[in-house]
């Protein structure tokens, strides 16, 4: 379950559709009743928030999103996308992170959920982070 007052519009996440899991965007949310429209690619629904998970992030997330790769030579694992970075201490291993735009950078120790890495990215560049966001 996700919490209502995390999900913003373009944040991505799981929906179960009465056991029908899939990947899908925030389109619209209805903070009286606690609501969030997902669009799974074949439709828009609404959905309660104990009907929706987190996308764990991971390569192939990140791939999606348009961010590059870049191997380090101690192992760890630097993203970027424009000015933005993000450094992991090693390949699939995104339980910590380093993340980094122009002059602010973050320090996370615990593991976050894809839609969070997307409200650190909106907070800190102004721009929401999804697949058409710049590269």
């Amino acid at each position: 379950m996700i919490k209502f007052q995390e999900l913003r519009v373009g944040d991505y996440l799981i929906a179960d559709n009465d056991g029908d899991k899939r990947r899908g965007e925030v389109v619209n949310l209805n903070g009286d009743e606690k609501q969030v429209c997902v669009d799974n690619g074949a439709q828009e629904f609404w959905y309660e928030t104990d009907q929706l998970s987190p996308l764990p992030i991971s390569d192939e997330e990140l791939t999606r999103l348009k961010f590059h790769k870049q191997v380090n030579d101690d192992g760890s694992v630097k993203y970027m996308k424009g000015a933005f970075r993000m450094v992991i201490p090693a390949e699939g291993s995104f339980s910590k992170m380093e993340i980094w735009y122009r002059d602010e950078a973050r320090h996370i120790i615990n593991p976050i959920s894809l839609h969070n890495l997307q409200n650190h990215f909106y907070e800190m560049t102004k721009v929401h982070l999804n697949e058409e966001s710049f590269d």
